[in-house]
């Protein structure tokens, strides 16, 4: 199905290609039944996915206690998304990770997409090799900024900061500003990038990086994410946003606010998904060693176990499932040692959350995402990663599963 949707796909961008080139920006999209073979690929008949969607849609849901407004894709089929932005151009403003996800994303669900970059840099080569082109689907940031009515910032929280004051001008009255990190906004004191009262503002942050926003959607799925409205002046800003994320690969979506976005956010990945978890396995692995452990023993015990055993566990059904389907005697020394765990890192966490709050993680991303030297300085850090023995024990280990890809 997949390969299918695929050549329906890029028949369309082809077709784009081949007309010829008007004032106005324009492609040409998918029709609802080319996308529709994609979503008949998890869909079990028509039938069913008619009577599921009629029991299903905006609705509130208990979590833990708490009541929460829920979006779902299935509010928006494709022919309803692709009437309700008929008459807008969404220029995505950026072409990293995210920007590559929601573009490619968005263009395959049939809207009227078109990037905008440095001319003739890294992301514009890369642009070009996914298929936007020069002219007539990718164009300099500010050409791409006056032919689009969304205006997608997806640039990195820093070159935001820096271009902000060139950007700024171009966001005129009646078109939209769209941002998928709360970053800029919240931390305007820092950033300077304060929006125009006469626009909607807007947010849709999917909870995890633009690979997988596009490789859920091309499997069929969506990413969940959040969405969330800074400045409201059409009364319709929700309601656009909760589109937009449909449109750029949600499957589900969590009302939040610019604040509570950005400070989740900064806290999350620099706590338990990425900052702790390397340091905790790192920890363990030393400890490991330290006590005459081999390598591979060490991280087969610290990484591997976790990672392709216990921790799809729990991504699939919970905490609790997971201990129930390990031995009685790693479930009891797990119960008896997590409160240890959280007493001693409880006060790492709340340090870690004031400096989030207080502005000193944003400082100190933007003065090193800032520097000329950015790239070189970051590829060293990561080279020490890259070269600490866990990681390089690792290399050795993932060699040996039967689904190794080099």
């Amino acid at each position: 199905m997949a390969s299918m949707f695929s050549r329906s796909a890029s028949a369309a961008r082809n077709a784009a290609r081949r007309a010829p080139r008007t004032a106005t920006t324009s492609v040409v999209r998918p029709s609802a039944r080319s996308y529709s073979l994609l979503a008949r690929a998890i869909a079990p008949s028509a039938k069913a996915a008619t009577s599921i969607q009629g029991a299903r849609g905006i609705k509130t849901l208990d979590f833990a206690g708490t009541k929460e407004v829920v979006y779902e894709r299935s509010d928006w089929p494709l022919p309803k998304l692709q009437e309700y932005f008929k008459n807008d151009t969404l220029a995505m403003i950026g072409y990293g990770s995210q920007g590559h996800g929601q573009g490619l994303n968005a263009r395959d669900n049939g809207l009227n997409v078109i990037v905008g970059v440095r001319k003739d840099g890294e992301s514009w080569k890369q642009a070009m090799e996914d298929g936007w082109v020069p002219g007539e689907t990718l164009f300099s940031i500010e050409e791409a900024i006056d032919r689009g009515t969304i205006i997608m910032n997806l640039l990195s929280d820093a070159a935001q900061s820096q271009t902000w004051s060139t950007v700024a001008p171009l966001i005129t009255k009646d078109k939209t500003l769209y941002f998928s990190h709360g970053f800029s906004v919240v931390f305007k004191d820092l950033t300077n990038v304060i929006p125009p009262k006469d626009v909607d503002v807007i947010l849709v942050a999917p909870k995890g990086s633009g690979r997988t926003v596009r490789t859920l959607f091309k499997e069929g799925r969506g990413i969940n994410s959040s969405v969330a409205v800074f400045q409201d002046v059409t009364g319709k800003a929700l309601e656009k946003a909760v589109a937009i994320g449909v449109g750029i690969g949600s499957g589900y979506m969590y009302e939040t606010t610019f604040e509570k976005e950005v400070y989740s956010d900064l806290y999350g990945e620099r706590g338990v998904l990425m900052g702790g978890i390397q340091g905790m396995f790192l920890a363990q692995y030393k400890v490991l060693r330290a006590n005459g452990h081999s390598p591979s023993e060490a991280f087969n015990e610290t990484v591997e176990e976790a990672t392709q055993s216990l921790f799809p566990l729990i991504g699939q059904h919970g905490m609790d499932y997971m201990y129930n389907a390990c031995s009685t005697t790693a479930r009891r020394g797990a119960l008896d040692w997590a409160p240890i765990f959280e007493k001693a890192n409880l006060p790492v966490f709340e340090k870690l959350y004031e400096s989030v709050k207080n502005g000193t993680e944003t400082k100190n991303s933007l003065e090193f995402n800032g520097r000329k030297t950015y790239r070189e300085d970051l590829a060293k850090e990561l080279k020490e990663i890259d070269e600490q023995e866990i990681w390089r024990a690792g290399k050795t280990v993932r060699s040996l599963r039967p689904d190794y890809k080099q």
